[in-house]
């Protein structure tokens, strides 16, 4: 469903949510990428010079200075917009932990940013600017020179080496309810790798993975085959162990074929 986001930013400079020095307004979120329903919330970043000075509803920490980033919340129409106050300095402390010597630097496993950071930069490339066009063109070229991909591209095979390591260990153990659970959790980290491998990313939104699995298409692995296993088809109480055996083989096939770029 594409929404409409016609007279938004009138909406947003009417209620004086928007600071007289931003630089971009950009939607984010299932509204920008198309994927939004009748009860989406509206998701938008305001990027500026300086710190938000009106109200706001609550404020996000980050690991960044200043250290938080306000967030105002309103209802237009019935429905929920959030507006969150980024600040143009905090953009390039962002892009700044993400660069390629970074990453050769023996950083890749570690998880350079925090969800809401990187929200915030795997967004910047789907993002439908309101306003602030240069800006928001200057900053997705950035991003593109950055290891950004191959950071998170390598957190997820990270996390899901960590996860097929539970599902063996509690396999081993004969806990095989626990198995099951880890070794769906190695099965998403995978399937998160690879889709990001490919520039698809939102593996800290989970919700919307068999969304991002259609629009990348990745050759190594076929809608079929993953949502048979994202569903648990061929599973079998009886022998729950047969199901988590043939997942972590699957997985440790797909980790080899997963491209760090």
């Amino acid at each position: 469903m594409k929404a409409s986001l016609n007279g938004c930013l009138e909406e947003l400079e009417r209620r004086e949510l928007l600071p007289p020095d931003h630089l971009a307004v950009i939607c984010v979120g299932s509204v920008a990428r198309g994927w939004a329903n009748e009860m989406s919330d509206y998701d938008f970043n305001v990027i500026s010079r300086s710190s938000w000075q009106g109200d706001s509803t609550r404020t996000i920490p980050v690991p960044l200075r200043p250290d938080t980033v306000p967030a105002a919340v309103v209802y237009v129409d019935g429905r929920r917009w959030e507006v969150k106050y980024w600040q143009d300095t905090q953009v390039d402390q962002m892009l700044a932990k993400v660069t390629w010597d970074q990453f050769e630097e023996g950083n890749s496993t570690a998880k350079a940013l925090i969800d809401a950071e990187e929200l915030f930069l795997e967004r910047l490339a789907t993002c439908i600017t309101l306003s602030g066009t240069s800006w928001v063109r200057a900053r997705r070229q950035g991003l593109e020179g950055t290891a950004f991909r191959a950071f998170v591209t390598t957190r997820s095979l990270a996390e899901a080496d960590e996860a097929v390591e539970d599902a063996l260990g509690q396999l081993a153990a004969n806990d095989t309810d626990s198995a099951v659970l880890s070794a769906r959790k190695a099965f998403g980290h995978v399937v998160d790798a690879l889709l990001e491998s490919h520039g698809a990313f939102g593996s800290r939104t989970p919700k919307w993975r068999a969304r991002r699995f259609r629009e990348a298409q990745p050759k190594q692995l076929s809608y079929a085959e993953y949502w048979a296993t994202e569903t648990m088809s061929g599973f079998s109480p009886e022998e729950p162990g047969a199901w988590v055996t043939r997942v972590m083989e699957q997985c440790r096939d797909l980790s080899i074929e997963v491209e760090i770029q």
